[in-house]
């Protein structure tokens, strides 16, 4: 019975993120239903991470990542973005439409950060 149910329940997140990424919600959705499905979110990225910036807002908003793991931020809107912190650890120059910042974090922390351009858009990277 259990069993079953798990594969009712893996199978309808599957359909509800399929359908997201048809309907162009994106990888984010399918990604998150995947991860949510397996139980892997709750441990720290390994290997090279990313957060994409779309829609005014970065995706995910909290990612956390191993210690030496390498973040890059990708700008999917049509307007300029930043990727700040307020004490300058990260700082990104504009980052234009499909424009890249990429960051490695070696020591373990959190970091909160923000837009400079759009201040409410804020996410933060915790590091294990």
């Amino acid at each position: 019975m259990k069993k079953t149910m798990l594969k009712v329940v893996v199978c309808a997140v599957m359909v509800v993120a399929m359908a997201g990424w048809a309907a162009g919600i994106g990888t984010h959705l399918f990604a998150a239903a995947m991860t949510s499905a397996n139980g892997l979110g709750s441990g720290p990225a390994n290997g090279p991470a990313e957060v994409k910036i779309d829609n005014y807002s970065f995706m995910p908003g909290d990612l956390t990542v191993a210690a030496g793991t390498t973040v890059t931020w990708v700008n999917h809107d049509d307007v300029p973005h930043t990727v700040r912190t307020l004490d300058g650890t990260i700082k990104s120059k504009a980052l234009d439409t499909d424009d890249k910042f990429s960051m490695t974090f070696d020591k373990p922390g959190t970091y909160e950060y923000f837009c400079s351009i759009h201040p409410k858009m804020t996410a933060k990277v915790v590091v294990k």
